[in-house]
């Protein structure tokens, strides 16, 4: 299964919220590789300003389908919402 699609999640996250953020990640991690359609990869990136979530997808209709699915809308965005310092930003490209 090869990517075709990315999910870009950019969120400002303090530094004493981080480690909470993190655990969050690598709670859905593997759910996420495992359960969610089309799902081929998920990466964690770390800056000063602000921490990503690189999702790797085989298309664009298995992003729009994973930002609808239970997992995305009532775990992972629960568990990472009191730890925002400002509204993720979210972005979805394709593979040229």
């Amino acid at each position: 299964m090869s990517t075709k699609a990315y999910l870009e999640i950019t969120m400002v996250i303090d530094d004493a919220n981080r480690p909470a953020a993190a655990k969050v990640y690598t709670d859905y991690r593997q759910p996420f590789l495992s359960q969610i359609k089309g799902a081929v990869s998920k990466e964690l990136l770390i800056r000063t300003e602000d921490v990503q979530v690189l999702h790797g997808f085989d298309s664009i209709e298995n992003v729009q389908s994973y930002l609808e699915s239970e997992m995305f809308k009532n775990d992972v965005f629960v568990g990472l919402k009191p730890l925002l310092a400002a509204a993720p930003d979210v972005k979805i490209y394709t593979v040229a």
